[in-house]
């Protein structure tokens, strides 16, 4: 089953897991393929922190994120588009998807004003004053030449009310034509669903959304700081309820267990800054969950934290050494880490990839710790 249209973006379903509602597929784009499900390392100016393209390349990595609004204030969307646009600007080879800066209406919700016709920002540069419209977001996500685009949403926080909930939902819906209508040729748009945690909300949501003609469908609005026990419900209740013939991106959660959740629930593309920012707090992603490797018990340890992980370049180095990096304060520390986490991540996600299709979901359960 596949989708056309001319937007470069299509989506070619390929297998089922007989276990769950896992979907084994692939997102074609303009810049190659993309399997899934995948995850996007986090570039949120550009760059995916103490890593080059080629390193993201190596990974096997396809597909990244980055930020419309951060980007926008620095260097400024006209100078990337002056340069080529990003690709070319930051020497990346595969496609891209870009946030439109909703998320940012709610992490810097002091320095925002939001109404019906967009979001009153103040710089976190500058303090000058920016005005971000679903027009202005989707303009701007064309200057940066960028292969999907999100359209402008308002991301609610939590905790907050059912009515705060339901407002920032009926503001999404409201801006979702207004989206599209800013559309260029060609530019490829994935709508978003809101709601909170309220099961009608997000019915509603999925009905007033999915009625428009997106290129893919995300949904928004959690790992906002919800507890996990609130986060899968969402989940599982909402990917089910997007079209099957178009790519659905879980926004924003990127912990091993949450994405095998997540997949399980039909979801096929995921985001999140934690393998890189818990990389930088010297945390390493292991077959055994999560570890410390500043901690003591590593300081005299000659062989790798994790025996299940042997990565390229970084399984030549000692948790002794990583640790000793860490604790002298080397930039080569934080660079081996998100290395280490990067390629766990790759690992997962190709072994998520081949569990849907050969019908092994208990066993990649079992391996990953989380049976």
């Amino acid at each position: 089953m596949s989708t056309s249209s001319d937007t470069g973006i299509t989506y070619e379903l390929l297998a089922t897991c007989p276990h769950t509602g896992a979907r084994r597929g692939r997102m074609h784009t303009r810049r190659g393929v993309v399997e899934t499900p995948a995850f996007m390392p986090v570039g949120t100016q550009g760059s995916v922190k103490t890593l080059g393209c080629e390193d993201l390349e190596a990974m096997g990595f396809k597909h990244l994120l980055a930020n419309t609004y951060h980007l926008s204030l620095r260097p400024g969307s006209d100078l990337v588009q002056r340069m080529g646009g990003l690709h070319q600007f930051m020497g990346w080879q595969g496609s891209i998807l870009t946030d439109s800066g909703g998320y940012q209406v709610m992490s810097l919700s002091e320095m925002n004003k939001v109404s019906d016709e967009g979001v009153l920002f103040r710089s976190h540069l500058d303090g000058r004053e920016i005005f971000l419209t679903p027009e202005r977001s989707i303009q701007t996500q064309a200057e940066l030449g960028v292969d999907i685009a999100m359209m402008l949403d308002q991301c609610p926080p939590y905790p907050c009310s059912r009515d705060e909930a339901a407002k920032a939902m009926e503001r999404t819906h409201l801006w979702a034509p207004r989206n599209l209508a800013a559309r260029s040729d060609g530019q490829a748009i994935f709508g978003i669903v809101q709601g909170g945690v309220h099961e009608d909300l997000r019915r509603e949501s999925v009905d007033a959304i999915t009625s428009l003609p997106f290129d893919g469908f995300a949904v928004g609005g959690v790992s906002v700081g919800e507890p996990t026990e609130m986060q899968y419900p969402v989940v599982t209740l909402t990917a089910p309820l997007l079209p099957s013939d178009k790519v659905r991106y879980l926004m924003g959660v990127g912990h091993p267990k949450d994405i095998l959740h997540a997949v399980a629930s039909g979801i096929d593309l995921f985001d999140c800054v934690l393998p890189t920012r818990m990389a930088r707090h010297h945390c390493l992603y292991t077959l055994n969950g999560r570890i410390n490797i500043a901690a003591k018990k590593w300081a005299e340890i000659q062989g790798l934290p994790d025996h299940g992980s042997e990565f390229p370049v970084v399984n030549r180095y000692s948790a002794a050494y990583l640790r000793h990096l860490f604790k002298a304060g080397e930039a080569l520390g934080p660079r081996l880490a998100s290395l280490h986490n990067l390629w766990f991540y790759s690992r997962l996600m190709s072994e998520i990839r081949e569990a849907i299709s050969s019908g092994t979901w208990p066993e990649l359960l079992a391996r990953y710790s989380l049976a």
